[in-house]
């Protein structure tokens, strides 16, 4: 099976295959750029951006830690990573991975299209406002995610009512996914919930707001699930664990070991500030975490909404913004790894080339 090239917006993605947003750091300059020159569609991840260049672009630091919304989500660094990025893409479609839980979520957005991005994914949240924040920016693409037809039923009579417009793709994401999930920790679980059920109410809502397409994520590994998402009415999937194991990814060589090294039993479900079960590795921050035993919470970045200024972070037991950026500087001890369910399944590290020739012709 071949497959066709994906349409959002007024992009075409010649291989229907989206890189899963991932920060901080993962998912930035090097592997979205190249993904987006290869043929598929490159994701920046907007988390964390005031670390990028040896946080060249954090106006302020405390602890070597960006302060607060403005410095985290830092309007230079996206934009250098953009331009970093468009250097290796040229013009190719290139999007932006916003979360609807970060604080300062409007001003990032805008921040994205004056950046340069053609497409904004955003998730964590039902983002019934988004296109209030790309006014002036008609050709930016907007890309949802939802884990269910009612969630896309809700975005597009509101996008409808109050700006006249409508999705130009969405993501439909299943729980195998990494890091952050749209279910609780007993949905997760359920059969109804899992992608290969929930893709098709998606297709099927799509349908009635003049086809959007749906792209289908969360636990897509491999050219059969490939073929198995497009059987179930999909035009495009979204990876991300996979991308982590190709040498562009922008992650630390030691978050790669630590997917390489992990078992099945490893990847579980935990909780987070962010108020969604996460989904990562257990080490040896899990192991502190439980035991209460981790690194202080301090709240040096403000990074999200519901995690209320580091109530809800001491409430877990972690901060998640300095924990990611640790797993960005590849701390073993206090880093936290995310990860999709599959990422056990990683077993060698590949160029971003060779990962889609196989995802698209087959191992």
């Amino acid at each position: 099976m071949s497959f066709e090239s994906l349409q959002i917006g007024k992009y075409t993605i010649e291989k229907p295959i989206v890189q899963g947003g991932m920060g901080v750091g993962i998912s930035w300059d090097q592997l979205a750029g190249t993904v987006s020159s290869e043929g598929g569609l490159g994701v920046v991840s907007s988390v964390g951006t005031g670390y990028f260049d040896n946080k060249k672009y954090s106006k302020k630091l405390v602890a070597n830690r960006p302060l607060d919304v403005s410095n985290f989500y830092s309007k230079d660094g996206f934009k250098a990573i953009h331009d970093s990025a468009r250097e290796i893409c040229g013009d190719k479609p290139l999007a932006a991975n916003i979360l609807y839980a970060i604080n300062d979520y409007g001003r990032v957005v805008t921040d994205a299209c004056e950046a340069g991005y053609n497409i904004i994914i955003t998730g964590a949240g039902l983002p019934t406002n988004m296109p209030e924040f790309t006014e002036g920016y008609p050709d930016v693409a907007l890309v949802p995610i939802v884990s269910s037809a009612k969630a896309l039923k809700i975005i597009c009579k509101r996008w409808k009512k109050r700006y006249d417009r409508i999705p130009d793709a969405v993501i439909v994401e299943g729980p195998k996914s990494g890091g952050h999930q749209g279910f609780s920790y007993d949905q997760c679980k359920l059969p109804e919930n899992q992608l290969e059920e929930i893709v098709n109410p998606v297709v099927e809502e799509a349908k009635n707001w003049g086809d959007i397409p749906v792209i289908a994520a969360g636990g897509v590994w491999d050219k059969a699930d490939i073929e198995d998402m497009m059987s179930r009415g999909a035009r495009g999937v979204q990876m991300g664990t996979r991308f982590i194991g190709t040498h562009e990814c922008d992650a630390h060589d030691n978050f790669k070991k630590v997917l390489l090294n992990a078992k099945e039993d490893d990847i579980k479900l935990m909780a987070s500030p962010v108020g969604y079960p996460a989904q990562g590795v257990v080490t040896n921050l899990t192991h502190l975490i439980a035991k209460r035993e981790g690194p202080d919470v301090k709240c040096i970045s403000n990074c999200v909404a519901p995690c209320n200024r580091g109530v809800e972070a001491k409430a877990v037991g972690f901060c998640i913004a300095d924990r990611l950026s640790d797993a960005y500087a590849g701390n073993l001890e206090t880093g936290l790894f995310f990860s999709g369910t599959n990422g056990y399944r990683l077993n060698k590290i590949i160029s971003v080339k060779e990962l889609l020739t196989k995802l698209t012709q087959g191992e």
